[in-house]
């Protein structure tokens, strides 16, 4: 290939990638990563079962309808997003301390995101890669913050 086509290729590529950040912004993002990590975790996941000799498809059917109902729950949380932004944005007797856009999805999101990077890191070892321990135990205090903030919004006590 010569200079010219790859800098074309360059220059689309990060075009692309402009008219995606501006068209979907930093939650628009999260649902890319989520999608992404969806994905790496089902072929990661059917690979190692593949290596053991263990692949099922009733168990790779699972990991479907799994992988179905946390789409439905992030479904769930962002129309809850959505019918709380219009009741503070329309009820005028409802006010919070802030300007509300989206609070439950973002956060939902990035559950499942930590969720499915535990579950890569445990199929990466599984498929015989050298896996550093503090990975799995940041992943794995991440997740815990998220949900602490999670029951902080629920107004859960952290001690429960």
């Amino acid at each position: 290939m010569n200079e010219h086509v790859v800098l074309g290729i360059k220059t689309t590529i990060t075009a692309a990638c402009a008219a995606l950040s501006a068209w979907l912004g930093w939650f628009g993002w999260l649902v890319v990563a989520w999608a992404a990590c969806m994905v790496i975790d089902y072929i990661t996941g059917s690979a190692a079962a593949c290596r053991a000799g263990e692949w099922s498809s009733a168990v790779a059917r699972d990991g479907i309808w799994h992988k179905t109902g946390a789409i439905v729950a992030v479904i769930a949380a962002a129309l809850a997003d959505w019918m709380i932004g219009l009741v503070v944005n329309n009820i005028p007797a409802v006010v919070l301390p802030w300007d509300y856009s989206v609070l439950l999805c973002p956060i939902v999101l990035v559950w499942y995101i930590l969720t499915e990077l535990g579950s890569i890191i445990e199929n990466a070892g599984k498929l015989g890669a050298p896996v550093p321990a503090f990975l799995a135990k940041i992943i794995s205090a991440c997740k815990g913050s998220v949900d602490a903030a999670g029951d902080k919004l629920a107004g859960e006590d952290e001690e429960e």
